[in-house]
């Protein structure tokens, strides 16, 4: 399935609003760098790769305008942990053809998608049960996915037994999105809930855990939906591999380690309310991070379309040579 979520076409920016799935197909049709950034900052466009691609767009469709500065700055703003997003802002700002290096970026990153599918599912012997968290699949990214894309290369090896997906709360990505689209693949899947993956590995066979990833610093701390740190200490408790998956352009070669990733604080409403129906008292105090950050030595290898890696990590030269 190639769903092309982000298209370009005819000067127009083509979105499958994500924010309506799995009951309905919404496109949206945007004409300014202004709409595309608020499809981004609502979560109409998610997935970091998605988003860069969605932004190297936007920044387009400004070039049109000479409004590339204001808009370039206005974008940094919508999503500040996905470090894919200001990659391809920088690409795009200093390219003598702005349509065309968002074009190429959006390539490379279904190529990027495919290699690192073929790399994640070689470290898998069997038939094997994959538990993986948030929406890293065609609906994440412009190709076939990042740890989805570990899971449908393994369907498509003879590799996978089940994928678990978990449900993501509080947004509910594992659950509407993960499941609507092996659903369409019809790759064998169940959900459970998030609380639930510790009691999963306690009394089923699971042979990798396989999570995206929004940013990584050099050291391979890395940044990623919110979960996904306990996740990785339930895995290591059960020593279970754990894998993350990203393109190159997800590694923050700048920063040192993940301390220094900024972290996006989201809306109360998002833990208080199911379908815009209030499910909790009023008044309630929340905390709501979109991420958090699982440490390297968690990690047991992480996949780029370049490789597989594993600890100690030197992320910051895999990231510079890609750069070159």
């Amino acid at each position: 399935m190639h769903l092309d979520p982000v298209a370009y076409v005819e000067g127009r920016l083509r979105v499958l609003d994500q924010r309506a799935l799995p009951n309905q197909q919404i496109w949206l049709d945007l004409s300014t760098w202004q709409q595309a950034a608020e499809a981004i900052e609502t979560m109409a466009v998610r997935g970091a790769p998605l988003i860069g691609v969605a932004a190297a767009y936007a920044l387009a469709m400004a070039h049109k305008t000479g409004e590339i500065n204001e808009a370039a700055r206005a974008l940094e703003r919508t999503r500040p942990t996905a470090v894919n997003l200001f990659h391809a802002i920088r690409r795009v700002e200093n390219a003598p053809d702005p349509l065309a290096e968002a074009h190429a970026i959006k390539n490379e990153e279904i190529a990027a998608n495919q290699a690192i599918g073929n790399f994640g599912a070689s470290l898998l012997a069997k038939p094997s049960t994959i538990i993986t968290i948030c929406s890293t699949g065609s609906l994440a990214t412009p190709g076939i996915g990042t740890a989805l894309g570990i899971i449908k290369t393994a369907f498509q090896k003879n590799l996978l037994k089940e994928a678990i997906l978990l449900e993501t709360r509080p947004r509910l990505q594992g659950l509407k999105l993960n499941a609507w689209e092996l659903s369409q693949e019809n790759i064998p899947f169940r959900v459970i809930a998030d609380g639930a993956a510790a009691a999963f590995m306690s009394a089923h066979s699971v042979d990798m855990v396989a999570a995206g990833a929004d940013r990584i610093a050099a050291n391979g701390d890395t940044a990623n939906k919110i979960g996904t740190l306990m996740l990785a200490i339930v895995s290591d408790t059960f020593k279970i591999p754990f894998v993350i998956a990203a393109p190159t352009s997800t590694i923050d070669s700048k920063i040192p380690s993940g301390e220094q990733i900024p972290i996006e604080q989201r809306a109360a409403s998002e833990i208080v309310e199911i379908a815009q129906t209030r499910i909790a008292p009023e008044n309630v105090r929340v905390w709501n991070p979109a991420f958090d950050v699982t440490p390297a030595r968690l990690i047991s290898h992480i996949v780029t379309e370049r490789g597989v890696f594993a600890p100690p990590y030197d992320l910051g030269a895999i990231r510079s040579s890609a750069e070159k």
